[in-house]
């Protein structure tokens, strides 16, 4: 296993990798050397040692320090080119659209025509009296840049973020908790466990709740040819199915193939346009459904099967939802031949119920006793299944009644994941509004509105209400049992005030991969200075070529007015942008940046600037394209020479664009400019420009984002629950939660959802 990777999964955790035993630690050493220049380098970064870390990086080679910083500049891209369009882009050039119109009229005409001007490399004729040449680090007409820079600025911060030390053990707890998390882990956290399952297996016996973290290891441990392994996580006929779907198409959910046909048509046509016969993403979806399988394969799925430790009613009755597919699996499996196979019976015995139709399903009853509005009947089936009973409540308090309905739930709350209770608090407020936009993501990552439930009409307000303080009333009842019941001799707890800030990680997740730290969706960063820079770098590693990609930024005014800084307007009131690059130079990618003036967007009375990045010349944001922000207290500087403005001390948050990721573009932050703060969503979109993120839909998600259950709150309810006081430091604490144990959400839902 490749040790920066290692060194990289850590620093996710603000950590540095270290293979030395605590116990060895000599906490009275005198720092080394090598040690102070590392601890220099990190400052430049952004980045302190607590007093542990300090004392252990004094027993480690000066090879594995040069390897800690060398990982860390990569991460932070401190080596790629961060050179803009224009130098000293702070001060406008003044270009105008007449002087992109005189321009474009030049290339037409040329010189024979009178024109005289400056050719530039790129073949464009500039003709005097337009763009300001002297201001541009290459062309200001086609955005091809001809001038890069080799450094950036270091350590303007005005907020260190402390590293802690990492030993083997903690990256083995850290890959326990991936695996065990209650909750469905994002894109980093995915990644992380990729390369943790590589480094260290599969453990003995370990309880992977989420179905889809068990399919993510499921085909790492296949394609190492460990079948065997991976047949402990098959529990019933539907993981298998989910396997084969998630092999075959890269979702885990699984859905009707007629329905993703339509998905990828509708989300062809979002990115590329009409579908013509040349570019049919329809019949290419057809054709990566064909299902063809090897031996091998089929022999592994019918061991799975046989397997089973189900009856075959059971598995027949877990199939039925499914049955057209699996009608095709099983023939394109051969799992006929193999049932007739000694040692195949319990297959055998399987596919004989399945096809003879010889069992009942739960589903069938409780739609019937539902359609024929018989509420003791319905809601008993629901009591046999508590999830599912979850998954349906709302609807069903507005079938039956609220009172009726939570009282019946209530008998089966301590029964459910702690998540299901958390899901069902966070969305109680929007679903019982009849006035609110609901946004769902599908798995092809676009985002659609939601209409309200029509039996809301039959309510009014203050029912609505009530209905919302029910199920308030089941999440604090249950949790509080939790709670209570687990044993402990603390007496006292501190909860780190940041936590107040940051939500519980489930229901929303992010696509996008975070090296420098793992934030949650929602999380809100104060900020510090007044001025806040976004940034975004694309092409890293690829050769030079035209990759236009934008940053832009909107700003809601007093009346509805909106303000854009984009390309096409690289001024506007509380912003200003770097200038639009339309080709990448070759191997070290190009930069652009927005810069935000808070006391100009305070006085405008502006309330929100939304941050966005868009692929406007392909099909999807361009793989590794990095977007992120900076703050500090103090005065960020931007280059005179060649415009650089990148300071990675500075940066408070930065994502990745993984591969895979079709979105066009993405929301990738709102700065709420009141309460000065920034709040980290995640909304992709499938437009070219920014006035193709939806308004509405980035309000609705800032809505449910607000209303979420913060890890702060649920340690506040667990404090009182348990009859424990809540102190102001962590030295006084019997039990402490600070931000950096935060930062694994994993290991939040260890300690307060899996109940």
């Amino acid at each position: 296993m490749n040790t920066d990777a290692l060194t990289r999964v850590a620093l996710r955790y603000r950590a540095v990798l270290l293979d030395i035993n605590r116990k060895d630690i000599n906490l009275s050493s005198t720092t080394t050397v090598p040690v102070m220049a590392l601890v220099r380098r990190l400052k430049e970064n952004g980045f302190t040692v607590n007093e542990e870390l300090l004392h252990a990086l004094n027993a480690v080679s000066a090879n594995r320090l040069a390897q800690i910083t060398e990982c860390i500049n990569e991460v932070m891209g401190v080596n790629l080119n961060w050179a803009p369009l224009v130098r000293g882009w702070d001060v406008p050039t003044g270009e105008t659209l007449a002087d992109h119109l005189i321009t474009w009229i030049a290339n037409i005409f040329g010189e024979k025509a009178g024109f005289k001007g400056t050719r530039l490399p790129c073949g464009h004729l500039i003709p005097d009296g337009t763009f300001p040449l002297e201001r541009y680090n290459g062309c200001p007409f086609c955005g091809t840049p001809f001038r890069t820079a080799n450094y950036v600025y270091q350590g303007q911060a005005s907020k260190l973020k402390e590293l802690r030390l990492f030993t083997i053990d903690d990256l083995k707890h850290v890959y326990e908790t991936l695996l065990t998390s209650a909750t469905p882990l994002d894109a980093t956290q995915t990644d992380s466990l990729a390369l943790l399952l590589d480094k260290f297996g599969l453990p003995q016996k370990v309880d992977i709740p989420i179905k889809e973290t068990a399919m993510l290891v499921v085909k790492r441990l296949v394609a190492q040819g460990k079948d065997d392994e991976a047949a402990c996580l098959m529990k019933t006929p539907t993981d298998v199915l989910r396997y084969l779907w998630y092999e075959k198409t890269g979702y885990v959910q699984i859905i009707e193939p007629k329905t993703l046909v339509g998905h990828a048509r509708k989300l062809y046509s979002h990115l590329w346009g009409p579908l013509d016969r040349g570019a049919d993403a329809a019949e290419s979806m057809r054709q990566q459904l064909r299902l063809k399988y090897d031996r091998r394969a089929c022999l592994r799925v019918a061991r799975w099967l046989n397997a089973l430790p189900m009856t075959a009613q059971q598995a027949a009755e877990n199939m039925n939802p499914k049955r057209a597919m699996w009608v095709r699996m099983i023939h394109a499996l051969r799992l006929g031949e193999y049932s007739r196979r000694k040692g195949f019976e319990h297959l055998a015995q399987l596919l004989d119920v399945f096809y003879h139709q010889d069992y009942t399903t739960w589903q069938g009853r409780v739609d019937h006793a539902r359609a024929n509005n018989n509420a003791d009947l319905t809601l008993s089936l629901l009591q046999e299944r508590p999830g599912l009973f979850a998954r349906c409540l709302f609807a069903t308090m507005l079938r039956f009644g609220g009172e009726k309905v939570t009282e019946a739930f209530a008998q089966v709350t301590d029964q459910l994941p702690a998540r299901l209770l958390l899901s069902l608090i966070n969305a109680a407020e929007i679903y019982f509004d009849p006035q609110a936009e609901r946004v769902v993501r599908t798995i092809t990552g676009v985002m659609h509105h939601m209409g309200a439930n029509k039996l809301l009409a039959l309510y009014s307000k203050k029912e609505l209400e009530q209905m919302v303080e029910l199920v308030k009333r089941l999440y604090r009842d249950s949790m509080s049992r939790r709670f209570a019941a687990q044993p402990t001799e603390a007496k006292t707890i501190y909860i780190d005030p940041t936590l107040r800030n940051i939500p519980v990680a489930v229901g929303d997740r992010s696509t996008t991969l975070q090296d420098m730290s793992c934030a949650l969706l929602g999380t809100r960063f104060p900020v510090e200075g007044d001025n806040v820079r976004l940034f975004m770098q694309w092409g890293k590693d690829l050769p030079a070529q035209h990759l236009d990609m934008d940053l832009s930024c909107r700003i809601s005014l007093p009346n509805n007015q909106i303000a854009e800084c984009a390309y096409y307007n690289l001024t506007c009131v509380g912003a200003k942008h770097s200038g639009d690059i339309r080709s990448i130079p070759d191997k070290v990618g190009t930069a652009e940046y927005i810069e935000l003036s808070l006391p100009e967007l305070e006085a405008a009375g502006a309330s929100y600037a939304t941050f966005t990045c868009n692929a406007y010349s392909v099909g999807a944001l361009s793989p590794n394209l990095v977007v992120g922000w900076m703050d500090s207290a103090f005065p960020m500087k931007i280059s005179e020479g060649d415009g650089v403005a990148y300071d990675p001390s500075c940066v408070q948050h930065m994502v990745r664009i993984s591969e895979g990721d079709l979105s066009k573009g993405l929301v990738f932050g709102v700065l709420d400019v009141a309460q000065r703060q920034i709040v980290w969503l995640e909304m992709p979109f499938t437009a070219q420009t920014l006035r193709g993120a939806d308004q509405a839909s980035i309000e609705a998600l800032l809505t449910k984002l607000a209303n979420k259950v913060t890890v702060g709150q649920l340690l506040e309810l667990k404090a009182q629950a348990q009859g424990l006081t809540v102190v102001d430091t962590p030295d006084e604490a019997d039990e402490s939660y600070p931000y950096e144990w935060a930062l694994n959400p994993a290991e939040v839902t260890q300690t307060l959802i899996k109940l």
